[in-house]
Order: C-alpha cells, then sequence, then structure tokens
C-alpha cells in the first residue's frame, strides 16, 4: 500500500512548490515586494500548526484518516488561493497558504504511515521513499507552471491564477490518493517503539532522536540561507548560485534510498551519529570559499537527510512524531530570519561555529549510550 502514500506526497509537494512560488509574485504585484515574503511565511506557520493537528487527529481518527483530513484541509487553502488570483481579498492568500501548511504537514508526515503499512525490517526504506518521492513533486511542478498560465487564459481567467490551479488540482489528486490509503500492522510483529519508552532512561534515546531532527534542520536552513547573501558579496552570479542550491538539494533527497537501507540494516543511532559527523564536517567546510564551498553544501544536505531520517525511525510509533515535525518548521522561521544577519556580523565562520556547538551538544551524548542497536538483519 506503498504506492497512494508516494503518490500523495509527490502532489501535495508539486502543490506547494507552484503555490509558494506564485503567491510571492502577487503580493509583490498587488502589495509590494517588501512584503512578498509573507505568504510563504504563512505556510511554513501553517506546516507547523498541521503537524500537531495531524498528531491530534492521528491520535483520534487513526493514521490514515487523519492524512486525509490535512490533504482535504490543504484542497479548502488551495481553493482559497485561486479566489484571491481572481480577484477576491488578497487577505484570503494568507489563509488559503496557512491551510495549505496542513496540507503538507499531511505529506510530510505520511512517511510514517508509509513505514507502518510494511513490515518492520523495510520500515526505514518505505520512510524514504516518501522522502525521495516528495523531491520528485517538488521538481516537476515548477515546469507545469508555465503551461498552467496558458490553461487559465483559454479558461477566460487571469493567467496569474493558472499556477494556483495547478496546484489545486494537485491538492485535490492528493486527497484522491490518499483515499486509498490503508495502514495496517502485520498482527505477528511487535511494535518495540510503541512500549520501549516507558520509563525515564528509556525516553532519553527518544528525545535524543528528537534533538537530532531539530537541530540537523535548524543548522541546515541557518548555514542555507545565507548562501544567497554569501555568493551575492564575492560576486558569484546567478548561474553558480544554482549550481549550488541543486547540489544541497540532490544531497538532500537523492540519496534518500540508501539511507532507508542503512537504517534498516544497522538501526537508526549509527545513522544519525553519521549524520551529525556530515553536519560537523560540512559547517566547517562552508568556512573554505572555492572550490570546497559547492561540495560542502551537498554534504550538508546529505546530513540533513540521516538526521532527518534516522530521527524518524527512532520516533516511529511514539507521540513526538507530529510535535518535532512542528518544532521543525517553527524553527525553521526563526533560523531564515536571523541566519543572514548572524552572516553580516561574523560570515561562515560565526555560522560555522555556532553549527559545531549544537551539532556537538548532541554528538557527544549520543555516542555515549551503551544500548545495544538492534539492526533488522
Amino acid at each position: 500500500m506503498l504506492i497512494p502514500i508516494v503518490l500523495a506526497a509527490a502532489l501535495m509537494n508539486a502543490a506547494m512548490i507552484a503555490a509558494s512560488a506564485m503567491s510571492t509574485i502577487l503580493i509583490s504585484d498587488r502589495l509590494s515586494p517588501g512584503l512578498a515574503g509573507l505568504p510563504n511565511t504563512a505556510g511554513v506557520l501553517g506546516t507547523a500548526a498541521g503537524a500537531m493537528a495531524v498528531g491530534w487527529w492521528t491520535a483520534r481518527l487513526g493514521r490514515a484518516h487523519a492524512l486525509r483530513v490535512g490533504y482535504g484541509v490543504g484542497v479548502v487553502g488551495a481553493a482559497l488561493t485561486v479566489l484571491t488570483a481572481v480577484g477576491a481579498h488578497v487577505g484570503l492568500l494568507f489563509v488559503g497558504m496557512f491551510l495549505l501548511g496542513a496540507g503538507n504537514a499531511a505529506s510530510l508526515l505520511s512517511r510514517y504511515a508509509a513505514a507502518e503499512a510494511v513490515a518492520a525490517p523495510r520500515r526505514a526504506s518505505a520512510m524514504s521513499a516518501v522522502v525521495w518521492a516528495s523531491t520528485a513533486g517538488a521538481a516537476g511542478g515548477p515546469f507545469l507552471m508555465a503551461p498552467s498560465q496558458s490553461w487559465a487564459s483559454a479558461l477566460g481567467l487571469p493567467a496569474l491564477a493558472g499556477p494556483f490551479l495547478l496546484a489545486l488540482a494537485a491538492v485535490f489528486a492528493a486527497l484522491l490518493a490518499a483515499s486509498y490509503i490503508r495502514v495496517v500492522h502485520p498482527a505477528d510483529e511487535p511494535e518495540p517503539e510503541r512500549h520501549e519508552h516507558s520509563g525515564a532512561s528509556r525516553r532519553t534515546p527518544v528525545l535524543l532522536a528528537a534533538g537530532v531532527m531539530v537541530i540537523g534542520h535548524l543548522v541546515m536552513v541557518a548555514l542555507m540561507s545565507a548562501v544567497p547573501v554569501h555568493t551575492h558579496h564575492l560576486g558569484d552570479g546567478l548561474g553558480l548560485l544554482g549550481v549550488m542550491l541543486s547540489a544541497h538539494t540532490l544531497g538532500m533527497f537523492a540519496l534518500s534510498p540508501l539511507t532507508g537501507w542503512f537504517i534498516d540494516r544497522w538501526g537508526p543511532r549509527p545513522v544519525m551519529v553519521a549524520g551529525l559527523v556530515l553536519l560537523l564536517s560540512s559547517a566547517v567546510l562552508t568556512t573554505q570559499s572555492g572550490a570546497m564551498f559547492t561540495p560542502a553544501l551537498f554534504l550538508l544536505g546529505y546530513a540533513w537527510n540521516l538526521c532527518y531520517l534516522g530521527g524518524s525511525a527512532r520516533l516511529l510509533g511514539t507521540a513526538l512524531e507530529s510535535r518535532v515535525e512542528s518544532s521543525i518548521w517553527a524553527i525553521s522561521a526563526l533560523a531564515a530570519l536571523t541566519s543572514p544577519w548572524l552572516y553580516t556580523v561574523g560570515g561562515y565562520p560565526l555560522l560555522s561555529v555556532i553549527s559545531a556547538v549544537l551539532a556537538v551538544s548532541l554528538l557527544v551524548p549520543l555516542v555515549r549510550r551503551t544500548e545495544p542497536v538492534v539492526a533488522n538483519r
């Protein structure tokens, strides 16, 4: 039953990319270029709130129904963005992007549904498939934005409405795909993560995993948010910036199946340790301009991947799934806001020191853990 989960995640990402890009242009035209970032901020905050809501719905309705509700809220949000594009009050756009964030949260949390839909030895691989497929949607969505403007014009609508119509169609298709999601636990397999962490000492690995996910995302966003400022300061063109961003995105997602295999083979803790080591290494390498900078961004992307999937594998079946996802997106907004300012104060050396301190603060206790790592062999 992985196909509907993977398909829904890919479609939702395509919808979010299209709506996010076009909402920036719409606000720039109708209000002011200085306010163009507000719709995406609303989307980020909606994702953070949506993650908590999806977690609440999961506890009461079950995983599959919760995802469908999340995608349904996303449909409403996409419809509001279309209304704004055809002339409705611009305030609806912010509400629409916030509600689209709930659909985005459902897409992100669907990796846990994928894990629960397969046998235990393949659960991390199933989660990695969802993360990898989400990239396909995010990469494919932008290619349909220009044609969608022609489709909107053919319908007698403003060309600006095209990408929002594309987003509405994509998130509605995600909802249809989600209607086929069936999460069934194999009856003959235990679920150790649901009862393994009852005591304070047993909660420690879960809290460490949550910290790894949060710190991995915080460091990644902080370092990447400064890249455009850094390249502009050095006089590099947009072509080189595009190569850097592509290398980073490739590192974030392309090797997800390999990460899933590592986790299924060796367990989450070695993967999280590797993620923090790479996070530390890439933070140091970003202080080196020139030929090493772009490879450092690739390593930073893969470090995030290891931290994100390794932590997710440890959190599977715990109450922290949605809380950590919500924290990640809330922190993203804070990191994106403060990183360029920190760069102006001390450049990448300052960002690197802060990132290294954060990574080491979790790497040391994670390495010192004496609990046995049970691999799925």
